[in-house]
């Protein structure tokens, strides 16, 4: 039954995007019905068909081993900080339990430069341009909104510097279109963070974030374009283009310049950490206090937090992409909660609804990690749209003026790609095993 509610939910979403639409009279059906296509299609792929499950497994074990050999580098420098939960190291000291600073957030410097390595060798640039010419033969989107978005898949903001001399010129529903590309989709060394928060409890994790970043990055283009459909002629409508990036002059370079890059983004996941647990508890204490008092004279217990508040809000998403009535106030509140504290804190509690069996259904948390997937809150928001508009400064304005509806679009397209799951979703499958 859920399954059903999850496949009607892909259109309940879509319905909604339609609804906030900036022209209703203007549907591209052919990006609908491709784009919702390819969604199933990979989805029934992977989580049906053997060989598919294969591949997925695959790529599971993989992430998880480099996961591991990343670790190495950040034991050698913390020593017992960096164990893991419930391991010892060679002089059998016993792990001080999960440190997100010295466990977690180091292994993204690391897969910064694997990523560097890997672009340098040609392998990244080769499998951006297999989706984008996709995605362009078949949904008829431009070639630069197909680069960007496929870009999206592997890494983050920087996907738009592969488009710089495209950006310029580019249509406002583009501009939707990129930007909440960015923002639905996970980089590949952010995608480490997660892993390494939720494999113990959810082994097929780094497989469902991998398929999740691809399926987000379609559903991005299917809510982007309902959300504001395109009314111009784009510059490289149907054409396939050529990435652009600067590629370094020897790999050692390439493995510095991004292990320097993944550490400037360590330093900005930990200041937006810090910056936005610290308001929103202050906003906690201020709120909370009135609405005890509310909760006294109605004698209606409500949860006045911004999570809580959140998860009310939230509460019927999480029923249309079918999570179980149980489980949905819990995976509403996280669902809400990444919108203001961003998806790291979303993932955390996650983890720890699934290690206390705060969750009553194995549904709910792969919905949840589908859902999840991606940059979609207000701190992303700014870093997306203030790094796109510094590439083409010139037309920051029409940028500036598209990002609360990219915002709304890939928040719609998570939940798009978590109902797509839900579709497909069998407890008995290894999959989806926990």
């Amino acid at each position: 039954m859920y399954n059903l509610v999850s496949f009607a939910g892909i259109f309940i979403l879509m319905a909604f995007a339609w609804l906030l639409s900036t022209d209703r009279k203007v549907v591209n059906w052919r990006v609908i019905i491709w784009g919702t296509a390819l969604q199933l299609l990979l989805a029934l792929f992977i989580f049906m068909v053997p060989a598919g499950s294969k591949v997925f497994l695959f790529i599971n074990d993989a992430v998880v081993r480099v996961l591991d050999s990343a670790s190495a580098g950040v034991r050698f420098l913390f020593g017992r900080l960096a164990l893991p939960p419930g391991t010892k190291n060679e002089m059998g000291e016993e792990s001080l339990g999960f440190i997100l600073a010295f466990q977690a957030l180091p292994t993204i410097i690391f897969f910064a430069s694997l990523m560097g390595i890997l672009y340098y060798v040609g392998l990244m640039p080769r499998l951006i341009k297999i989706f984008s010419r996709m995605f362009t033969r078949l949904m008829r989107i431009s070639g630069a909104e197909s680069l960007s978005v496929s870009s999206n898949i592997f890494v983050g903001v920087e996907a738009n510097m592969t488009v710089l001399p495209y950006l310029g010129k580019m249509t406002r529903s583009e501009f939707c279109t990129i930007l909440a590309a960015g923002m639905s989709t996970t980089a590949s060394n952010v995608l480490a963070l997660y892993v390494f928060i939720l494999q113990k409890d959810f082994p097929t994790i780094a497989g469902h974030l991998v398929s999740a970043s691809v399926l987000s990055a379609i559903a991005a283009v299917v809510m982007s374009k309902l959300i504001m459909p395109e009314t111009e002629r784009p510059e490289t409508l149907g054409l396939n283009i050529m990435p652009y990036y600067r590629k370094e002059s020897s790999v050692m370079e390439a493995i510095i310049t991004n292990a320097h890059e993944g550490l400037k983004m360590v330093a900005g996941i930990v200041a937006l950490l810090l910056a936005f647990l610290g308001l929103v508890a202050l906003v906690d204490f201020l709120i909370g206090g009135a609405g005890a008092g509310l909760n006294s004279l109605t004698g209606i217990q409500i949860d006045w937090t911004l999570k809580g508040i959140s998860g009310y809000l939230c509460y019927p998403f999480a029923l249309i992409i079918g999570v179980p009535p149980s489980d949905a106030f819990e995976i509403a509140k996280i669902i809400g909660e990444r919108a203001v504290l961003t998806e790291v804190k979303s993932y955390q509690d996650l983890s720890l609804l699934l290690s206390t069996g705060g969750l009553k259904e194995p549904r709910s948390a792969v919905l949840a990690a589908y859902a999840l997937n991606g940059f979609a809150h207000f701190a992303s928001l700014a870093i997306f749209v203030g790094g796109t508009a510094a590439l083409a400064p010139k037309r920051s304005g029409d940028i500036s003026s598209v990002g609360l509806r990219a915002l709304a679009a890939a928040t719609l397209a998570c939940l798009m790609t978590a109902a797509v799951a839900g579709t497909f979703f069998t407890g008995g499958s290894i999959l989806f095993g926990q």
